[in-house]
């Protein structure tokens, strides 16, 4: 097959070989869960659970909220012992709604529903199962997968490409997921394709995952509509856009979405989750996570129950070697420094990478001296240095104008940087400050409705008001009239 180079890309250190070469292990049951009602793209979940209420394994906690949404579920048995709010995975570190479960050990099941054979289900009835199952893109973007699946009924899609990629540094989570169940993932695969009545997908694994690419082929063989493609390792190739411009030449439009270029993209979690989703009828409870950087004492992949504390997390690998100077949820590149290790591992989780100073190695910002390489090396041909000089100045409408929403905060151009200029985080700051100013749109819109229906209601009750004095002012008269008429 041939292949189609993107522009720009970087080549960082990998650092892969402490996590890639275990297997994946279980971690125990923690004594107390931590599960945020928003680990998704979209409105938060609604919990639907009372403090002091017992829940089993996979029993519903919080309900979708509308169309881009996703529920959660208990990822073990225990009583509910707290609803309220918790700091979120984020470097924000404000907190967002979390249901707390004290769990009993027992992890008991919730009674679930399988299906033998996934092919005799419609559509309608697989996007609605793995919705219910409270999948979401494994690979990081945490958009709720039943959407995607049902856009087979919008859009006229002829390929579904599976993403295990995988190229941040440090992360080899979906590598040994794929060494590990590539026949369940295949399967996974096989039933999305049912879904969106395609009859192709191409499975993209960077060549420096060679186990993982000989496991997939072995457990593919025997379906044509299944495809392993070996791509080359390069920063950002795990990213949508550039996975479809390698494996088709094609390019998404601006401001718009690979479905309109007939491309579904999942990530090689999802498609596992989707199989244990249908197949067996579990929801998404747990992930594997890579746990891994210089600072840890045991880096491994670790199967982790949603909720569970990072703190817990690194406990069970031993703790550190050294004291961490940053932890990042996520890889290096794209990840999230977070706020402290009492957040809880999320659906979003793919790593939690505690770093020393000298892996960090921070170097003192230096003015920009013009050399072009972080033009060279955004892969989404951008102008990051303008865009960052506008961004600094509040210029937000300027930095869309140069291409902000097509973006995709890779952080290829803060890493060639010579000067050290924190670009990416520029653009993120300016992202941030641009959806504060659509949500207070969006508030304001909100306001000006209810002050309208409000004074509508007002002018009606007047309305009603002044009719009612009327009739009886009608009445009187003709009561009136008749006495009159009466007497006379």
């Amino acid at each position: 097959m041939k292949l189609f180079r993107f522009r720009g890309g970087v080549h960082p250190v990998a650092h892969k070989q402490s996590t890639g070469c275990k297997a994946i292990n279980t971690m125990p049951i923690p004594k107390h869960l931590y599960v945020p009602v928003q680990q998704h793209i979209g409105a938060p979940a609604e919990p639907m659970v009372d403090i002091g209420q017992k829940v089993l394994k996979g029993e519903l906690l919080a309900y979708s909220q509308g169309a881009l949404s996703a529920p959660v579920h208990a990822p073990s048995s225990g009583t509910v012992i707290e609803i309220s709010e918790h700091t979120a995975p984020h470097p924000s570190g404000l907190p967002v709604r979390t249901i707390v479960i004290e769990t009993d050990g027992e992890d008991k099941w919730c009674s679930t529903q399988t299906v033998q054979n996934p092919f005799t289900l419609d559509s309608d009835e697989i996007s609605a199962r793995v919705g219910a199952a409270g999948i979401v893109g494994l690979g990081g973007a945490t958009f709720p997968s039943a959407v995607k699946l049902n856009m087979g009924k919008q859009y006229p899609i002829h390929s579904l490409i599976i993403n295990g990629g995988e190229c941040e540094p440090y992360l080899t989570c979906d590598d040994r997921l794929m060494q590990e169940q590539a026949s369940a993932i295949v399967d996974g695969i096989r039933i999305m394709l049912h879904a969106l009545h395609t009859q192709k997908a191409l499975v993209a694994i960077e060549d420096n995952k060679p186990e993982a690419i000989e496991a997939m082929k072995i457990a593919s063989n025997l379906f044509d509509s299944v495809e392993v493609i070996t791509v080359p390792s390069r920063y950002p190739m795990g990213s949508e856009k550039q996975m479809i411009q390698t494996l088709t030449g094609m390019e998404i439009p601006a401001g718009k979405r690979s479905a309109d270029i007939g491309i579904i993209v999942h990530n090689v979690g999802t498609a596992y989750a989707v199989h244990q989703a249908i197949r067996h009828g579990y929801p998404l409870l747990s992930r594997i996570v890579t746990i891994g950087g210089g600072a840890v004492k045991n880096p491994q992949n670790l199967e982790v129950r949603l909720g569970t504390l990072v703190s817990e997390v690194f406990a069970y690998c031993d703790g550190f070697v050294e004291k961490p100077k940053r932890i990042l949820m996520g890889g290096p590149m794209m990840g999230q420094v977070l706020p402290s290790q009492d957040v809880p591992i999320v659906k979003g989780s793919s790593g939690v990478i505690a770093l020393t100073s000298r892996e960090i190695a921070i170097s003192e910002n230096k003015p920009c001296i013009s050399c072009g390489s972080c033009v060279e090396a955004c892969p989404c041909g951008l102008l990051p240095l303008a865009m960052a000089a506008r961004a600094r100045k509040g210029e937000f409408d300027a930095v869309v104008d140069f291409g902000l929403m097509d973006c995709i905060s890779c952080g290829s151009c803060s890493y060639v940087c010579p000067s050290h200029i924190p670009l990416v985080q520029y653009f993120n700051y300016a992202k941030g400050e641009l959806a504060a100013r659509r949500r207070d749109q969006i508030k304001n819109e909100a306001t000006r409705k209810l002050a309208e229906q409000r004074n509508i209601r007002l002018q009606r009750i007047e309305q009603e008001k002044a009719e009612m004095a009327a009739k009886r002012k009608a009445m009187q008269a003709a009561k009136e009239k008749a006495k009159q008429e009466a007497a006379s």
